[in-house]
């Protein structure tokens, strides 16, 4: 995208959500509107209900560059919806009451359009929304957004994290992450994101560079078949990584992504020693934000500043992939955005560490509107939600055809 569009695209989307969320028919990040559409005006939202639900991971997930342990799981926060007839769906939603109250009564069909997803209002419980919708008519999500992408979508498992360093008083060296690697691979991943970057706080300096150095390697070895993603967290100054470039040839890793904060002159570096060793790595920027937009807008929080440095960055092939985070963009604000990134020519994976669920969001705008390149999951289950309707064939997730997002919570039907 050239840069004199995008800020154009920047001014537009400044003036408010909904001139800029339009799309002209038949786009196809449009929603397909099913023969009859009568169902939603029948339905009026008669109670939004908080629940938690505990995510447990298979296993004591470490530390990244940065933070510490992230440990057996986390409660998350989602919302039942119910309508005045009987109707009931769920999804992730976070906030206080305060941000539904004024939802209770209305129409479906005037918080849900069925061209373009909830409407502004609406957003907070957009998840829910979805997923009522498609029981209500009976679709996945996917098909509902169109189907423009595979259903069955290529997964990494992002719980690869500083397992050499654990336990804290018995840590087991680079095999305790080739075990974590060992772990997912049975679960039916084929593709592992490293966490890097351990000289930035737990290791002296190159020292840390070395572990990061060896683990990637290790894992490269009793893995030879699979795909191989590092992320540093920003950890590295930008010679380091160019070091570790260096000291990683022949590893083949698939994905790159926050080796440091992003800069032309950096990346441009970078792309340099990545051609000299044989490096085809795609690079994945944009998660980490420094600052946030005074509102929300098509971007969601990330502030035009971050997403106008993001294009110019793509616009010069210096990054490959975006990875905005899929609660920070939101649902269905990433469904409105693809077709500005295919359009500039990038990819998208959304961030979807922490929360069980969020993996599966995720491939359903994969398959519903393409251009997501591998999908970041998170192995383990949250407590009463059933994911047995997604399968994994040959390192990808497939998308079910089951009503809504296909998962279900206990006591919701």
């Amino acid at each position: 995208m050239h840069r004199r569009r995008f800020v154009q695209s920047i001014a537009w989307g400044a003036a408010g959500i909904a001139a800029t969320s339009s799309l002209p028919a038949g786009h196809d990040a449009a929603i397909r509107e099913p023969a009859d559409t009568s169902a939603l005006a029948d339905h009026r939202i008669a109670k939004v209900e908080a629940r938690q639900v505990a995510d447990r991971y298979p296993r004591f997930v470490g530390r990244n560059s940065f933070g510490t342990p992230q440990g057996w799981g986390g409660t998350r926060q989602l919302r039942v919806v119910t309508t005045d007839r009987g109707a009931r769906a769920w999804g992730l939603a976070w906030g206080g009451d305060e941000r539904f109250r004024h939802l209770l009564g209305a129409k479906l069909s005037d918080l849900f359009d069925p061209r373009q997803g909830p409407s502004e209002e609406a957003l907070p419980i957009e998840l829910p929304l979805y997923d009522l919708v498609g029981r209500l008519w009976h679709k996945p999500i996917y098909q509902l957004l169109g189907a423009v992408g595979p259903r069955d979508v290529p997964i990494y498992s992002g719980a690869i994290y500083f397992d050499d360093l654990e336990p804290a008083d018995k840590p087991r060296g680079a095999e305790g992450v080739v075990i974590s690697c060992r772990q997912d691979f049975e679960a039916g991943y084929r593709a592992f994101k490293l966490k890097i970057g351990r000289g930035k706080k737990w290791m002296p300096r190159e020292e840390g560079i070395r572990r990061d150095v060896a683990v990637t390697r290790a894992v490269r070895l009793a893995f030879p078949d699979c795909k191989i993603l590092v992320d540093a967290n920003n950890g590295y100054t930008p010679e380091e990584f160019r070091g570790y470039v260096d000291a990683t040839k022949g590893c083949d890793l698939y994905g790159i992504e926050e080796p440091f904060p992003e800069n032309r002159e950096d990346l441009l570096r970078l792309h340099e020693r990545m051609a000299k060793v044989g490096c085809r790595a795609l690079i994945i920027e944009g998660e980490h934000r420094t600052d946030r937009a005074e509102k929300p807008w098509k971007w969601g929080d990330y502030s035009p500043r971050h997403t106008e440095h993001l294009f110019a960055l793509a616009a010069e092939k210096l990054i490959h992939v975006i990875n905005l985070d899929l609660a920070v963009l939101g649902f269905a604000r990433w469904c409105r955005v693809m077709p500005e990134l295919k359009a500039a020519g990038v990819l998208a994976s959304p961030h979807t560490w922490a929360g069980t669920p969020r993996p599966y969001y995720s491939a359903h705008l994969a398959a519903g509107v393409g251009n997501v390149v591998i999908v970041e999951g998170i192995p383990g289950r949250a407590e009463g939600v059933d994911y047995s309707a997604f399968r994994f064939v040959d390192g990808r997730l497939v998308v079910p055809d089951a009503p809504g997002f296909g998962m279900d919570l206990a006591g919701v039907s």
